[in-house]
């Protein structure tokens, strides 16, 4: 990991000229000085009827807004040279974001464009939202954390950190996404692991089950990657990634986007196998790694079941639109999972499923290795005190016999 820091560790993103599309624009901070109601025929915002058939779609939005009342809105720009300068913009009664008075929003700034229309909004300013939301989250670890969740938030920090200045960097700077994302998520993974739960065998059993099964994963997506003949550029952002930078494998970049999704999973399903096997050694310190195993895949198997519903549930609440989309449009079963949109989620999905379903019995079994090498001396698997040579010679009286011990065996140290 160190190594492959070191070689591929990249100067910083590489410079272009900014397209004006999508995210790739200049933005500035603004507010919304003033809204008042307007006629939308009197700014003519929705124009004539596109085709005169008011049958279609965009015919009836049209006639419907030809009539109706719109929104003038003035905003002030906050931030940038242009600090201070107002420009007006009509909002349609059928706009999904109406402005409002004393809202903070965000505009893009075109220079090329003619000087009344070098200013848009974009989206509304959500900082105060967010940061309050986060400082809630924050709040609510470290009061049911305590230290763990200090040092949980610690290592998110970091995590943000390794992708920021190392992965997206690195993946710009042409180097293969795939490399780049074993390396960042071995890094992400061995300080988050370390960091929230200690330098132990335990960790470190943990740790090596999540690699084996990153590694899986890795060998499946590449496979099923190829054999789908996914591209990996399927909507406008991965488009203009691509327009951007031609010399980014795409398809490495949603292999790396599976490795990095499927890592936070990933530790707590080895996290907790491990936990679970060291806590059945400490309430028997006699059972042998076969018995460990076989009780901690027991216990194992219940969390396979939630824990790959959770991860499909959450694939298909992140692509719940696109899903609609073809609910409306009545399409087969056969023709939504064969479209690349949805054959990427599917492959996703799955490749992380097995990913996760290989890590119980991996990472189970290191465990149950590691854990039942610690056995206890005959005399404390028995629970009997050595003979009170010494007390008895001596002509007193032989101390009590040891309580045989209840669940709770010492480790011997080595």
């Amino acid at each position: 990991m160190l190594v492959g820091l070191v070689v591929l560790w990249p100067g910083g993103a590489p410079p272009h000229e900014r397209t004006g599309v999508g995210f790739d624009r200049q933005t500035q901070q603004a507010t919304v000085t003033k809204v008042e109601s307007v006629s939308c025929a009197s700014v003519n915002a929705s124009g004539g009827t596109p085709t005169g058939d008011t049958s279609t779609a965009e015919g009836s939005s049209a006639q419907q807004q030809a009539g109706g009342t719109c929104k003038r809105a003035t905003i002030r720009v906050d931030t940038g040279s242009d600090k201070g300068r107002t420009f007006t913009e009509i909002v349609q009664p059928d706009q999904s974001r109406q402005l409002e008075q004393g809202e903070k929003v965000v505009v893009a700034y075109e220079p090329s464009a003619p000087k009344d229309l070098q200013y848009s909004v974009t989206d509304v300013n959500r900082r105060i939202p967010m940061t309050v939301l986060a400082l809630i989250f924050a709040v609510a670890v470290v009061v049911v954390g305590r230290l763990r969740g200090v040092m949980a938030l610690v290592a998110l920090a970091i995590s943000f950190m390794v992708l920021n200045f190392f992965v997206l960097p690195a993946i710009l700077q042409g180097s293969n996404p795939l490399v780049v994302a074993v390396v960042g998520s071995s890094a992400i993974m061995l300080i988050a692991l370390y960091l929230c739960h200690g330098l132990s065998a335990r960790t470190s059993v943990a740790v090596l089950g999540t690699l084996i099964s990153l590694l899986l994963i890795g060998v499946l997506g590449s496979l099923f990657i190829d054999w789908a003949a996914l591209t990996g550029n399927t909507d406008d952002n991965t488009g203009l990634i691509h327009g951007l930078y031609p010399s980014i494998d795409m398809s490495g970049l949603l292999l790396a986007g599976i490795i990095i999704g499927s890592l936070g999973v990933l530790d707590d399903v080895t996290v907790t196998q491990t936990s679970a096997v060291w806590e059945l050694h400490e309430a028997n310190p006699a059972m042998g790694w076969r018995g460990l195993y076989r009780a901690g895949i027991r216990i194992g198997r219940d969390h396979i079941a939630s824990v790959v519903n959770t991860l499909v549930l959450a694939y298909a609440g992140a692509a719940l639109p696109l899903l609609l989309l073809f609910s409306i449009a009545q399409s087969s079963v056969g023709s939504v999972a064969n479209s690349e949109l949805v054959a990427e989620e599917i492959v996703r999905t799955l490749v992380g499923s097995i990913g996760l379903v290989a890590s119980v019995p991996v990472t189970t079994a290191l465990a149950a290795l590691v854990v039942s090498a610690d056995r206890p001396g005959p005399t404390e698997a028995s629970g009997t005190a050595p003979e009170p040579v010494a007390a008895a010679s001596a002509g007193a009286a032989p101390a009590a016999p040891a309580q045989a011990r209840s669940g709770r065996g010492r480790r011997r140290k080595r």
